[in-house]
């Protein structure tokens, strides 16, 4: 045998020794059947976020509607006789008061059968007068007494209906108002019934709207409105007039608004946006991007408690613009969470660093 082959030998003897060495020792180690401990977790600090302190103000809520405006009073002035347009004292766009007059008409005889009935009562009134003397002397009869009275009321019915008409030849304003549409000319022949003028009173406005039914009950008369229009001009009015009953297509409930217009702006017609005030509340005025939704869905926002624990607050939204929005329903002063919110739970104790003292 060679000596290499010894060598081979003799190392594998070497090995085979040691194994049987290290198993007698005993350290050979069993599976074990429990898991291992786990290693200690090392201690969180509480997450940092940025908070803002802010406070509840008086806020006064109200109801937005698009609503459509009106003239306070607009009537057309119509002819009540018939006859020929002879004159038309007043110009288009002109401001009226009530009972001047708008127009006159020609006068066909009429005044002459006025005439003729003031002289058929006057005579009438002599011969009752004649009959009731020689009535308490029994020198006639009491039905002759009758007959004379009968004709004599006859004749003044004719004589206020032949008034009436003359009267009707010079037809007035019924209110102070704007000529706002003249329907003849001097010259034209109306009829009874033939329009003559329109008549607008916009020194005050009726801006008509309608409420949702989910906010109908906060809708009451006198609340004040105010009227954006589209020019962003304000008019301020006060609701007159609440339906009692839905409109059947729409579901809302028609409201109407007396609106102030001193000025006299031509805004009659158009549209405009009303705004009705509800009653005063507090509340707070912050960013909308501090709003979140909680599991239900409901919105509200995450604020600090005294103990530095995260609180979740659902609120009351009572106007969202693009520049804030106000919520109701918070304590008067909290700690918003400004940065840092969508990192933490509510419940979760966090370091809360003022925004004043991060800035500085």
């Amino acid at each position: 045998m060679t000596r290499a082959r010894w060598g081979s030998l003799g190392l594998a003897l070497l090995v085979v020794v040691l194994l049987v060495v290290w198993m007698a020792t005993g350290d050979l180690k069993e599976a074990s059947r429990e898991p291992p401990e786990p290693a200690p977790a090392a201690t969180r600090e509480p997450t940092r976020v940025q908070v803002s302190t802010v406070s509840a103000q008086t806020y006064e809520p109200g109801i937005w509607l698009q609503g459509q405006l009106e003239p306070w009073l607009a009537v057309t002035v119509s002819a009540q006789v018939s006859g020929t347009v002879t004159e038309i004292p007043v110009a288009l766009g002109e401001t009226v008061a009530r009972g001047q007059v708008l127009a006159r008409l020609s006068d066909d005889g009429r005044s002459a059968v006025v005439e003729r009935w003031q002289a058929r009562v006057r005579k009438l009134e002599a011969d009752v007068a004649a009959a009731r003397r020689l009535r308490s002397d029994n020198y006639t009869a009491q039905s002759e007494l009758l007959n004379l009275e009968s004709e004599l009321a006859a004749a003044r019915a004719e004589l206020t209906a032949a008034r009436l008409a003359v009267a009707h030849l010079s037809p007035t304003a019924p209110f102070d108002g704007i000529v706002n549409a003249r329907a003849v000319d001097p010259g034209s022949l109306v009829q009874v019934g033939s329009p003559l003028f329109d008549l607008v009173r916009i020194d005050r406005l009726k801006a008509t709207g309608q409420v949702p039914q989910s906010s109908v009950g906060q809708v009451s008369v006198g609340q004040a409105v105010t009227v954006q229009l589209l020019d962003g001009d304000l008019l301020h009015g006060t609701v007159t007039f609440v339906a009692a009953a839905a409109d059947p297509e729409t579901r809302s409930f028609p409201v109407e608004v007396a609106v102030d217009n001193p000025d006299l702006k031509r805004v009659a017609g158009g549209s405009a946006s009303l705004r009705i005030a509800l009653p005063e509340v507090r509340a707070l005025f912050l960013s909308p991007a501090y709003l979140s939704l909680d599991d239900q869905g409901r919105p509200g926002v995450k604020h600090v408690a005294g103990d530095n624990r995260v609180v979740f607050t659902p609120v009351r939204l009572l106007s969202v613009a693009t520049d804030g929005a106000w919520v109701a329903g918070l304590p008067e002063e909290i700690r918003l969470i400004t940065r840092g919110g969508g990192f933490v739970q509510a419940g979760e104790r966090v370091t809360p660093v003022d925004l004043a003292d991060d800035r500085g």
